[in-house]
């Protein structure tokens, strides 16, 4: 099965959450750590290939102390 580009919406909220990381001069794996996921799923996300689910969000969100909600895209660029 051939790679797809990223869903856009799924790259920008990956970007997302990577600036905040960024922001808090956290590493992927620290962060992937404090979140409670894999370095490598952590990865995925950031790069927007991997469709997370709500419980994942939930623990992104908590992990850099913010609402699950603010971390949205209101809509893809």
């Amino acid at each position: 099965m051939p790679d797809r580009p990223p869903h856009p919406y799924l790259k920008a909220l990956g970007q997302r959450i990577r600036d905040e990381r960024e922001h808090r001069n956290l590493s992927q794996e620290a962060f992937a750590d404090a979140a409670g996921l894999d370095r490598n799923y952590m990865s995925g996300i950031e790069r927007g290939i991997r469709n997370l689910g709500v419980l994942q969000l939930v623990k992104i969100a908590k992990a850099l102390d913010e609402e699950p909600g603010s971390l949205l895209p209101r809509r893809p660029r």
